[in-house]
């Protein structure tokens, strides 16, 4: 699965994208996320904090809860703001 970043949390994590074989206990977007902080602690510490971190699984936003079964890629961004 590819897992891409963007704004600052590519800063947090020191990459723009990596591709993941995920352990088959991570089926959810919170589970990948609790995976992904062991990997990154400040990403991590981005993603406590509930609405800081949105996530969309092929280009479609989607919840924590979402599940990952069949996901090609999951995209972590902080929330948008315009003006």
């Amino acid at each position: 699965m590819r897992v891409r970043y963007f704004a600052w949390l590519k800063q947090r994590t020191g990459c723009a994208e990596e591709e993941l074989d995920l352990p088959a206990e991570v089926l959810t977007v919170a589970d990948l996320i609790g995976h992904l902080g062991a990997r990154h602690p400040r990403f991590a510490e981005a993603a406590a904090g509930r609405g800081v971190v949105r996530c969309a699984i092929d280009q479609q936003h989607v919840e924590r809860e979402a599940p990952l079964a069949g996901a090609r890629e999951v995209a972590f961004f902080p929330p948008v703001t315009g003006g």
